[in-house]
């Protein structure tokens, strides 16, 4: 069977798990206002038995940031989509590195270095409590905060749990790291400028997920 050559981070999130140490960020300032049309589309799964990730975009606004994403159950197992207000129940949002380098992700997953997730504080519509098989969620998360010019951001989905048996080749809890990253760049921008993705990713690991608000 072919490797993934996406990033798929699976944890279990148990209370008192954090992050490591977070690798330092550009010190450039707060990104300007400005918005990229990505395209981005992530698989975990084989066909038949797969999740779906698309990113259409990503807006860095006055007081935050907001990015237009979709998920889709390609397989016949029901998740269950965290919801809860806890850091610990969902982890939709960005993650921040100093690096587009997909090796550095990698790396980082493997010795539980992971940067907190920057939460989306919104969604638009509301997030599916379950996610049906065949059934999808299209919609935009937000959240307010500056973020660092120069940082190159990821987004994450999850977490989704399955509800009774995983599909083969899932696992039963899952947190997406997207395989793509974007800059955001110093300058006001309205298409994207340099993504960063690759096919030769290694990183399937059961490390926790760093979770933060």
């Amino acid at each position: 069977m072919r490797r993934l050559s996406f990033l798929a981070v699976v944890a279990v999130i148990a209370a008192g798990c954090g992050a490591g140490e977070e690798a330092p960020l550009p010190d450039a300032g707060a990104a300007p206002p400005q918005r990229a049309t990505l395209g981005w589309q992530e698989v975990y799964g084989d066909p038949g038995a797969r999740l779906v990730f698309r990113v259409d975009s990503l807006a860095i606004v006055k007081n935050g940031w907001r990015a237009a994403i979709s998920v889709h159950n390609e397989s016949k197992a029901r998740f269950s989509v965290a919801t809860g207000p806890s850091s610990l129940d969902q982890s939709f949002g960005l993650m921040l590195l100093p690096t587009g380098d997909l090796r550095e992700l990698d790396r980082l997953n493997s010795a539980g270095q992971l940067p907190p997730v920057r939460q989306a504080q919104h969604f638009e519509p509301p997030l599916p409590g379950v996610l049906e098989p065949g059934g999808s969620w299209h919609g935009e998360i937000t959240a307010r905060g500056a973020l660092p010019a120069g940082s190159w951001a990821r987004i994450v989905f999850g977490a989704f749990v399955a509800m009774g048996e995983a599909p083969a080749g899932l696992q039963d809890r899952v947190i997406w790291i997207t395989d793509h990253a974007h800059r955001l760049v110093p300058g006001p921008q309205t298409t994207s400028v340099r993504n960063s993705g690759s096919s030769d990713s290694l990183a399937k690991s059961a490390s926790p997920a760093a979770i933060s608000r």
